[in-house]
């Protein structure tokens, strides 16, 4: 299991003006990417609240020619906030059949996010430039090796303050991922 502590916001500059001030760090490419989510309509911890709010989510990714199935937990602050999610994800060799052998055991489709994501790391830091199919340009940043007992609270302090040092124009932190951004716009009705 990982512990995954990152901050997503919109990017309001140009894709190009983030990218240029993004070249300082080390980039690692273009990848396109779709995310399916799932829920199993018997079992409520899959299916997202009434503000679209997913509380565990199931997910089959293709990477290019890479494909994966993940399981979230997300943790949230006493307000409902996104803390951080455990996140157990292995490798699959056949993305499509794997989408297959969910739908036949009963489990539906929930949402799809197509996107292009640009990759760059730093030495502390993992920064997706991502423009997602119907939601637009966003940015994420993950702190590499949280450990299990550190403050939550403080890393993304500190991730906070790293984002603004960039000096990219982005919104405040979303406190959601893209899957609710996603659903919140497709207002998901159970």
């Amino acid at each position: 299991m990982k512990k995954e502590v990152e901050i997503l916001v919109e990017v309001l500059d140009k894709k190009n003006i983030a990218i240029k001030k993004l070249r300082k760090l080390k980039f690692l490419g273009h990848k396109k990417t779709l995310d399916i989510y799932f829920y199993d309509p018997l079992r409520k911890d899959l299916i997202p609240d009434k503000d679209g709010q997913l509380k565990r989510c199931l997910r089959i990714r293709s990477k290019d020619s890479e494909g994966f199935i993940a399981y979230k937990i997300d943790h949230f602050d006493t307000k409902g906030f996104w803390l951080y999610s455990d996140e157990y994800e292995s490798k699959i060799s056949d993305y499509m059949k794997a989408c297959d052998i969910f739908k036949r055991i009963g489990l539906k489709e929930l949402i799809r996010i197509e996107n292009i994501k640009s990759t760059f790391i730093s030495k502390k830091y993992e920064i997706v430039l991502e423009v997602v199919k119907g939601l637009g340009l966003f940015m994420e940043v993950e702190r590499h090796n949280v450990k299990a007992n550190e403050n939550i609270v403080q890393v993304k302090n500190e991730i906070w303050n790293w984002i603004k040092s960039l000096g990219i124009k982005v919104s405040l932190e979303l406190k959601m991922g893209k899957p609710e951004l996603m659903l919140r716009k497709k207002r998901w009705i159970k």
